[in-house]
């Protein structure tokens, strides 16, 4: 399972308590059965969002400790030109953004099935990839 970096967002949300439990329940279950996966890019944007932009931003010494524990385990794939080029094949054949092609392409290189996120489109499949937004009412 691929986490977007909307699922580490929600996770640390005061102001939305059920997604913040959906959320920490995902990185949990992928820290635990060493089955979740994010790329680079993912941590990039959570640390940029949570040491400037949060209501109540994340202490750079704390964002450490965080990226240590969960996001550098969870990491699998890093950024390259092989990953950059799937991503441009992505988004010309799925019209997604770049940046949400990226994250696709990302998922697709770490061998997921489910790729969490809420921005992209719920239920589609792609190449054997499916997008669940697990904040929808079941």
């Amino acid at each position: 399972m691929f986490l977007d970096t909307n699922i580490l967002v929600y996770s640390f949300d005061r102001g939305a308590p059920e997604k913040a439990h959906i959320a920490q329940g995902l990185i949990e279950q992928g820290l635990e059965t060493r089955n979740g996966a994010i790329s680079t890019q993912v941590i990039q944007e959570f640390l940029n969002l949570a040491t400037r932009r949060f209501r109540k931003v994340i202490p750079s010494e704390r964002a450490r400790v965080f990226a240590r524990s969960v996001l550098s385990p969870l990491c699998k794939v890093r950024v390259g030109f092989e990953l950059l080029d799937d991503a441009l094949g992505l988004h010309i054949r799925w019209q997604y953004s770049f940046y949400d092609s990226l994250i696709i392409a990302a998922a697709l290189r770490a061998g997921c099935r489910i790729l969490y996120s809420e921005d992209l489109q719920h239920d589609q499949n792609i190449d054997g990839l499916r997008i669940v937004n697990p904040f929808l009412p079941a």
